[in-house]
């Protein structure tokens, strides 16, 4: 019987082991949405997991969704920022951050852009909640455009599209089955769900991804799932990755305090 099925589906070859190039170390951090004390605590934990961990060429990849939802996206972007000056941080675009720069052009994506935790995030920035209050869609746009600085908004526009690094390809939402990882459309790298997260065949590398809130970390055999919902649950999650070896690092609040823990 079994030299029957090997004759029809050829041998049984184990599933390759994902890796991550020699000397290499990566970060990828899920979707922060506004959580700067999450950030900041997080930040502060993958540098000293990098440190003990001893040299290497660390790249930290933040996944995008820095922004909306949370109380203080200004102050995301701001960290961000600062770390990058650092050392090796590259960013994706998220679909928030692409409604985000849309928003402050077209009233017509203003509208859901506040819906969906724009508010949020122009509140974050020096406008005046009585004055945002009453305003109308046109004047939200002239308080959010008077308010944020320039510097932000061209910080945001150079965030990518994606990153592959080894056999893990880093993107915000995800990739559509079938097409090349070097082909996909940029709508789908942001805002794609199914048939994305239901499919079981492989992408090309292992895709991680966040955009869809899991209550842990989506490990999959073709794809890994980081958005633990920072904004909702009080936990931001990195994933670290080092030759075929994964890791956790997760910063959450509770009874008042900021924690980061690791896990495998």
């Amino acid at each position: 019987m079994l030299s029957r099925l090997r004759q029809l589906f050829g041998a049984v070859q184990p599933a390759p082991t994902a890796a991550i190039p020699a000397g290499e170390r990566i970060y990828a951090v899920g979707d922060i949405h506004g959580c700067a004390d999450l950030f900041e605590a997080l930040i502060a934990g993958i540098d000293a997991d990098d440190t003990k961990r001893g040299g290497a060429q660390t790249t930290v990849i933040l996944l995008g969704d820095l922004i909306d939802r949370g109380p203080d996206s200004a102050g995301v972007l701001r960290l961000a920022r600062d770390w990058q000056q650092r050392r090796g941080v590259r960013i994706l675009m998220g679909n928030h951050e692409e409604m985000f720069l849309a928003a402050l052009r077209k009233p017509s994506v203003m509208r859901p852009f506040l819906r969906f935790g724009g508010r949020e995030t122009l509140l974050s920035y020096p406008i005046d909640p009585a004055d945002y209050t009453r305003a109308e869609i046109e004047g939200v746009m002239e308080l959010a455009q008077a308010a944020i600085p320039q510097a932000d908004l061209d910080f945001v526009a150079s965030f990518e599209d994606q990153v592959t690094i080894g056999d893990y390809h880093f993107v915000h939402a995800g990739v559509r089955p079938g097409q090349q990882l070097d082909a996909q459309k940029i709508g789908d790298l942001r805002w794609i769900r199914e048939p994305f997260l239901d499919h079981a065949g492989d992408f090309g590398a292992v895709v991680v991804h966040g955009h869809t809130i899991t209550a842990k970390v989506d490990f999959r055999t073709n794809r890994i799932g980081i958005d633990t919902g920072a904004y909702s649950s009080g936990r931001l999650t990195a994933l670290g990755l080092e030759g075929t070896t994964r890791w956790l690092l997760t910063a959450e609040a509770s009874d008042g305090a900021i924690r980061v823990g690791t896990g495998d």
